[in-house]
């Protein structure tokens, strides 16, 4: 309550400044010194990479650098020798180590976030986070996860640190002055600019189990472009082994080791199976289903390139080529689990799966990633002053789907093992154009910059079909299928046809494989047939203001306004206010308070997907079906609207002569009408089951294979969140008799809570699980020191405990507490010559692990998959630079 008086009191006291601000923008006098303000940016950065001064940044204070500690609102600034520092190819996974809000998670067996990762940022998830490069917007992934709050953001892993010069994280909401999808924050990747020198890196290392053999080599270099330009080019390649964290596959209704549970009727023996049921993994010769991280491999080219052509013009351009592959297993297919069942064939025979994989299967799932992108522009200063930047972009990106060692169970023993269930395909063009220019008002400590610009953006989503055995609806999806046996249970003359030639068909038997009904679709995964296939658009225009300057000596304010117009959801106005109030030299306050939009993406709104899900022991086909199309709206579904948010932070920085540094941030995001994916309903064929009516909404739809269905869901907007937090950061550095040692220490608390349930589709076990099962404490301490050509850094990784139940609707769910973890990581440095570093080291060196999951977990695995705290284990490494 303290802390919304202080923010209130700080809002209205700053609002009269605002408005003056605001209408201080018709008078336009004095010239812009964006020219000189960008120079004397670059030398900041330059210097605060090589520790000297303090951190500059433009991110959060658009159009002119600022401080970190006199930034209105909070803003991680990560250097290069930073980036280097940390023992991880992808970027993901470095952010997740440097900044504490900042979380990613290893998904070892979740359908497409196993090759794209989803991260969040203050608790939101990926897509409420705006991901600039070199301050212009990244193109989205192809993928929308298909759980949760179905997010589909940026593929930041396909963004090489090698390429990266700085990286500026503004954790606070900035969609009135950055657009929509900036509700949590931005993350800007400024890309390398050098003219000369270039660098090398050569990274392997494996974990502690002895898999997981990791390498990667990394380069950079530099180019002048006569004598006013630049060309920068990075190139990355890495290539990951997969680990296996698992346990023998052993339930109560089926244990591999257990010869009393295998259903040894119709399938032969357990002998016979024991030798045979290797055949089931892809990757390990020990478990039927080797849990793990997946393998993986990628090529990354990024390039940056900029042209003086006069005082007044500069062109410029960058862009990326990303080729990247990963494969993972899904879950073990075990004899009789409904899936691998006898039945009968067109001559009368029994057929069972099991003729191509004796001992069962494990799908294995992989996909092929092409991400593209190119920028152009021009950035100047006209004579009276203005500044401009005008840029055009394209991003694409493509994920092709692949599934091995499974099979189409409906078409029987025709059945391939091979499937190309299709694609999906992200394109973005956008055209924007930036303004600055600076003014001066008397009454104002300095003058006063005015931000003012527009763009326009055309987005499209495709589904590309799969082959068509991926998705086909065979013989034996139906019960059956070739007329062997009348209503009664007699046979018919095709019957009595096959009898006489030795079949063992009994019409009378309901457990006859005759009957026997098997899943459509590539086992899985099932393709894209036409039907779901299709091509999803929308364009939208924007514009916005943004007046910042310091009124006093001592406060800073800043205000925005941005205006857009989607095609498919109208126009949405936002705001934003901001300042920062140097209390004394040492000293300041800092408060945003701001409104957010984000609209749904094409994607969204259009991706399908049936995908098979463990129930009981049983693989469950569960189709997730657009929350506008005709299959939802039968189930109940209301198409999607945009999300709105409403963003309050105070913050509060201290700075000392004697190098100390401290910063401390409140926020608290309200996000009404909440994207999220309603809790799964069941779906049943048989007549008087609770999802019988499911079953008949899905049939009447059209959809193929409701038969197989078991469960279905859609995104909805489906309630309102609160999500409130505090970020704490601090470092300090000195020179002493061993060298020059630093510390930094970085905390976040976040906590979320569901404050108004607006459509009731949401089960106890989902809404619990939403709020509870994160670590709401995160903290990072690093300690690096240096002396004379030796560099030692040790960090700390914390992670608090946090909660999961299980029990779905019932009155009092079944809880599990995770206890909180310390993860060690530390590594030594030697500068062996001027250009060749050499480094050693290990990341969680004490092997520690999460605590094994009691619900979610079994069929092999030991760690909740979605588990913010690796399960992994311990990661040693060596790594060999040069820079030149």
């Amino acid at each position: 309550m303290i802390k919304q008086k202080l923010l209130s009191r700080s809002i209205k006291k700053a609002l009269p400044y605002a408005i003056a601000l605001s209408y201080a923008s018709i008078a336009f006098i004095g010239q812009a010194h964006a020219e000189e303000e960008d120079d004397a940016l670059e030398a900041a950065v330059a210097a605060a990479a090589a520790g000297k001064i303090e951190k500059m940044v433009v991110t959060g204070s658009r159009g002119a650098a600022r401080s970190v500690k006199d930034s209105p609102v909070p803003v991680d600034v990560i250097a290069d020798d930073e980036l280097k520092s940390v023992s991880f190819s992808d970027t993901n996974d470095i952010l997740k180590t440097l900044v504490p809000s900042f979380s990613v998670t290893r998904e070892p067996l979740s359908d497409g976030a196993t090759f794209i990762r989803p991260a969040t940022l203050r608790g939101m998830d990926t897509d409420k986070t705006l991901v600039l490069v070199n301050g212009k917007r990244r193109h989205r992934a192809a993928l929308v996860q298909i759980g949760g709050s179905g997010s589909q953001g940026p593929d930041i892993s396909t963004i090489p640190s090698s390429a990266l010069k700085t990286v500026e994280v503004l954790r606070d909401g900035a969609a009135a002055q950055y657009g929509s999808d900036a509700i949590a924050g931005v993350i800007n990747f400024q890309l390398k600019d050098n003219s000369e020198g270039g660098s090398f890196t050569a990274d392997w290392g494996q974990f502690y189990e002895g898999d997981g053999e990791a390498f990667t080599l990394s380069a950079n270099k530099g180019f002048a472009l006569g004598d006013k330009g630049f060309f920068s080019i990075s190139a990355e390649y890495t290539d990951s082994d997969p680990t296996v964290r698992a346990q023998q596959y052993c339930e109560d209704y089926f244990c591999v080791t257990d010869p009393s549970t295998y259903p040894a009727e119709g399938f032969g023996s357990y002998d016979d199976y024991a030798q045979n049921w290797q055949s089931a993994s892809m990757t390990s010769k020990k478990y039927v289903q080797p849990w793990g991280q997946p393998s993986s491999d990628s090529t990354a080219i990024f390039y940056n390139a900029g042209y003086t052509v006069s005082n007044t013009l500069e062109l410029y351009s960058f862009g990326s080529y990303t080729d990247k592959s990963a494969s993972g297993l899904f879950y073990y297919r075990y004899p009789g689990n409904g899936t691998i069942e006898n039945i009968r064939l067109e001559d009368g025979s029994t057929w069972n799966a099991m003729e191509i994989f004796p001992g069962g299967f494990t799908p294995q799932f992989s996909g092929d990633i092409t991400d593209y992108s190119g920028v152009i522009g021009a950035r100047g200063m006209l004579q009276n002053g203005l500044s401009y930047d005008i840029s055009g972009r394209y991003g694409s990106d493509k994920i092709e789907y692949t599934m091995a060692n499974t099979i189409n169970p409906s078409m029987g023993d025709a059945t391939p093992t091979l499937f190309h269930p299709g694609a999906l395909i992200n394109k973005e063009k956008q055209v924007q154009a930036d303004f600055t220019l600076d003014f001066n008002v008397g009454a104002f400590a300095s003058p006063l910059l005015f931000a003012f610009g527009a763009s326009y953006m055309d987005e499209s989503y495709e589904l590309e079909g799969g082959d068509e055995a991926s998705y086909e609806a065979g013989p034996y999806s139906a019960v059956d299928p070739w007329g062997f046996c009348n209503a009664d249970g007699s046979a018919t003359a095709a019957g009595l046809g096959v009898i006489g030639n030795g079949s063992t068909l009994n019409c009378a038997d309901p457990d006859d494989p005759v009957y026997q009904v098997l899943g459509v679709g590539s086992n899985g995964f099932p393709g894209y047939s036409p039907m779901y296939s299709g091509k999803y658009s929308r364009d939208s225009y924007a514009a916005y203001v943004d007046f910042s300057a310091d009124v006093t000596e001592k406060l800073f304010l800043q205000t925005a306004f941005r205006w857009e117009d989607y095609s498919d959801f109208g126009s949405e106005l936002v705001g934003k206010i901001a300042g920062n109030y140097r209390l004394t030299d040492h000293f300041g306050v800092r408060a945003s308070y701001g409104t957010g939009f984000r609209a749904p993406t094409p994607g969204q709104q259009g991706t399908t997907n049936v995908s098979t899900r463990i129930t009981g022991g049983m693989p469950v086909a569960t189709g997730l079906f657009p929350a506008g199309g005709p299959i939802a709206g039968a189930l109940g579904a209301d198409p999607l609207k945009p999300e709105k948010s409403t963003n309050y932070t105070l913050g509060f920085t201290a700075d000392f002569d004697s190098g100390l540094g401290v910063t401390l941030d409140f926020y608290r995001i309200d996000l009404k009408d909440r994207m999220y994916a309603i809790s799964t309903m069941d779906v049943s064929a048989t007549p008087g089951a609770s999802g019988y009516d499911n079953y008949l909404a899905l049939s009447n739809a059209g959809v193929s294979g409701a038969e197989s269905i078991g469960g279905v869901f859609y995104f909805q907007n489906m309630f309102d969140t609160r999500t409130t937090g505090m970020d704490f950061v601090t470092n300090y550095g000195f020179d002493n008799a061993m060298g020059y040692t630093s510390f930094t220490l970085s905390a976040n608390y976040n906590k979320q809570e569901i404050t108004d349930d607006k459509t009731g589709a949401f089960n106890n076990e989902d809404a619990f699980d939403f709020e509870n099962s994160k670590p709401k404490w995160r903290g990072v301490f690093t300690v690096n020191h240096n002396i004379g050509d030796f560099t030692v850094t040790a960090r700390a990784n914390y992670y608090g405990s946090y909660q999961n139940s299980d029990g779905e609707d019932a009155e009092v769910l079944d809880k599990q507490k995770f206890g909180d973890e310390m993860l060690i990581d530390l590594e030594a440095s030697y500068q062996i010559t001027e250009v060749i570093k050499l480094t050693v080291g290990a990341r969680n060196i004490f092997d520690t692990y999460p605590d094994k999951g009691l619900f979610e977990t079994g069929q092999g695995r030991i760690y909740r998959d979605d588990s913010v705290v690796d399960w992994n284990g311990g990661y040693y490494f060596t790594r060999i630079s040069m820079d030149f």
